[in-house]
């Protein structure tokens, strides 16, 4: 049995030289790996780029939060690298995401669902992903180790019975939202002790019970538990291949995430990329340019899951979906956790007019900021009626987040500018995804009296862009290197040859060759560990799993 405060990190000077396997990068996909390869008896080295949350750490209050902030763009950078959140800005799309030990899984909203079975029927994606039955395994081993779950309280909270109104109006179907959460006190299948959820709300900003079933307190303690050695505050720069062995060129950071300028290399025989959608393309990409030889594709396809992340303002009332944190800063009803409740608008016959809409709350260390943010919209008079009152009274009380995932084309592509990751995707405004989140959430909002506010940002820092939180693509599978930058076991195509480079895996959201339709976690788990079953087959590794 583990306590959830025991770190994981080593300090940097116990590092090996050479390992079995190197995985770059620890959310679900490098969480799968380490655990499954160390189970099965691999040396293996885990390089985070950023730091380690221990339960209690994560940011409570709004100066935290305010230095956990890494944003950065073509032509700019703020905050450290190491910091939690981090914020690409870009001139066509938005990209956040989570740095620290467990990667996203950090600071999502914790929906753990499966896409419709059409989506892997799509041409995009290699025939033996939906053919054999590894798929399906690794959905189940997912499952078995993260554990969703719904809240049986949901249909109680108000944000829920808000959001169901909106169902009710526009022919959607309600229902409650499995999350990865602990809703009772007990010890995980890593053997870690979790505290249950105490409907804080705060899941988006780091869980400081230690509910949320996070990769840092689930795969990565059952990669330990085997041997698996993990380092934080190391960023991999690029990778190359000589004789029979891959280097991992990295650099570190100092206790206050300023980088060290000295590059340091680590040797491995394998090498698993899963630095996320962005990281681990933008380490292909300079790799490339090193000399390393890949499939044209590199950065291609990336989508943004259809997301869109907007608010209902000023309704009828009150909702109750700021967060009150751990321990609770205001005495309210519960919020529950971030998402407790979703609508599903079906479509038999076009997948792509399929839409999610999900109830979010916005975590309290946030809470400040809300008045802020409503301010550029016109709505000066209800965000300084919030300043005075504070953010649960008033017309911020009044107020809905809404989290909505479809379908887009996947047109967008990843590039380097100046060492500077980029997204380029000029007509993204005109993906027909937005019209039609925009009319439903319109109606969704109006069934409760309030305003659907697209962007409360838009005519300050960003602009008219979209923003998305699920970003996928970039790395995709494919059935050779003319259609995908990896096969349908996660192995990088040799772009020299007509096979693959031995040793060299992507496992996380960048392999991902179209839009999901729902929260992405459980598939890039399931893609992940049926990575790993493959991988064993060929290998003839003895992976037992419990």
């Amino acid at each position: 049995m583990t306590r959830p405060n025991a770190p994981l990190a080593l300090p940097l000077e116990e590092m090996k030289t050479c390992y079995d396997t190197v995985i770059i990068g620890s959310g679900y996909g490098g969480g799968v790996a380490a655990s499954r390869m160390a189970r099965a008896g691999q040396s293996v080295c885990v390089l985070e780029r950023g730091r380690e949350f221990l339960i209690g750490d994560f940011p409570a209050r709004f100066p935290d939060m305010k230095n956990e902030l890494y944003i950065h763009g073509k032509k700019h950078a703020a905050g450290s690298e190491t910091s939690l959140f981090d914020f690409c800005h870009g001139k066509h799309m938005h990209v956040l995401t989570g740095t620290g030990l467990g990667g996203g899984s950090l600071i999502n909203a914790a929906v753990a669902l499966r896409p419709d079975q059409r989506v892997f029927e799509k041409s995009q994606w290699p025939d033996e992903v939906r053919e054999g039955e590894e798929l399906d395994e690794g959905f189940k081993r997912a499952d078995n180790m993260l554990r969703p779950a719904t809240d049986e309280n949901a249909s109680s909270y108000i944000k829920y019975q808000a959001l169901k109104k909106g169902a009710e109006v526009t022919g959607g179907k309600m229902q409650h939202s499995p999350v990865v959460i602990s809703f009772k006190d007990q010890t995980n299948p890593a053997g870690v002790d979790q505290a249950a959820c105490t409907q804080c709300g705060d899941c988006c900003s780091g869980c400081n019970v230690g509910a949320k079933n996070t990769v840092d307190l689930t795969y990565l303690p059952d990669a330990v538990r085997f041997g698996a050695q993990i380092f934080t505050q190391t960023k991999v720069t690029h990778i190359e291949k000589i004789g029979g062995d891959w280097l991992v060129y990295y650099h570190s950071f100092d206790v206050k995430g300023r980088p060290l300028d000295d590059v340091q290399k680590v040797a491995a025989k394998n090498v698993v990329l899963s630095a996320g959608t962005l990281g681990t393309t933008a380490i292909l990409l300079r790799s490339r340019e090193k000399g390393l030889s890949v499939s044209e594709r590199l950065g291609e396809n990336f989508t943004a899951n259809g997301d869109i992340i907007a608010f209902n303002y000023d309704a009828d009332i009150s909702i109750n979906a700021i967060g009150v944190g751990y321990p609770a800063k205001v005495e309210v009803e519960p919020v529950g956790a971030s998402v407790s409740g979703h609508i599903t608008y079906e479509d038999d016959e076009v997948l792509e007019n399929q839409l999610m809409v999900e109830e979010g709350v916005m975590p309290s260390a946030l809470g400040p900021l809300m008045p802020v943010m409503f301010i550029p919209g016109g709505r000066l008079a209800g965000a300084l009626k919030a300043l005075l009152r504070g953010v649960y009274a008033g017309p911020l009380a009044r107020t809905q987040t809404y989290f909505a995932v479809s379908h887009d084309s996947g047109e967008g592509k990843i590039r380097l500018e100046k060492e500077k990751v980029v997204i380029d995707w000029p007509n993204v405004n005109d993906e027909p995804v937005y019209k039609r989140v925009d009319e439903m959430l319109t109606k969704v909002a109006g069934s409760i009296g309030g305003k659907y506010i697209k962007n409360p940002l838009a005519e300050s820092m960003m602009g008219n862009t979209h923003a998305t939180a699920h970003p996928l693509g970039g790395c995709v599978m494919g059935d050779d290197k003319s259609s995908g930058v990896v096969n349908h076991k996660c192995e990088v195509f040799d772009g020299d040859s007509k096979g693959v480079h031995e040793g060299l895996y992507i496992c996380d959201g960048s392999v991902v060759p179209s839009s999901l339709g729902a929260n992405p976690l459980m598939t890039v788990t399931a893609l992940a560990e049926r990575a790993m079953i493959l991988l064993a087959k060929d290998r003839g590794w003895q992976l037992d799993v419990d």
